[in-house]
């Protein structure tokens, strides 16, 4: 597959652990370099990988939970160009799983923001979330 670039974001309030955070983080994109940066209401965390293997861990976990056919919707809803761009619950990475959320007001902690570049998003998902029927 072609040139991937993986972009994960999210905040770290200050109520929060940076070692959870980076957990939930890691749960969901393996032992990927994180970047701790200073915000106004905590420090936001992110988060750079290439290539596909980045988001293997991410692919196993969508089988595990049986969530394929409802991934492949809200990764298509992602889609703008050769941009895949989706929010996941950061409560349920930290617990090993994967819930897709909304930007705001879905995640009392705020979501994982990731944003996937490739030449062939379509192709992309095909392989993250394979239809099951």
């Amino acid at each position: 597959m072609e040139e991937i670039a993986v972009r994960v974001e999210t905040e770290i309030n200050l109520t929060e652990s940076e070692e959870k955070v980076k957990m939930a983080v890691a749960n969901l994109f393996g032992n990927v370099p994180t970047e701790i940066t200073p915000s106004y209401k905590g420090s936001i965390l992110k988060a750079e990988a290439k290539g596909q293997e980045a988001l293997v861990k991410l692919r196993n976990l969508l089988r595990s939970d049986r969530i394929r056919d409802a991934a492949r919707k809200a990764l298509f809803e992602g889609v703008r160009g050769q941009t895949i761009g989706f929010c996941l619950n950061k409560q349920v990475a930290f617990a090993g799983h994967v819930s897709f959320s909304e930007e705001v007001a879905e995640s009392p902690l705020g979501p994982i923001r990731v944003t996937i570049e490739c030449e062939n998003p379509r192709q992309l998902i095909d392989w993250l979330a394979p239809r099951t029927a």
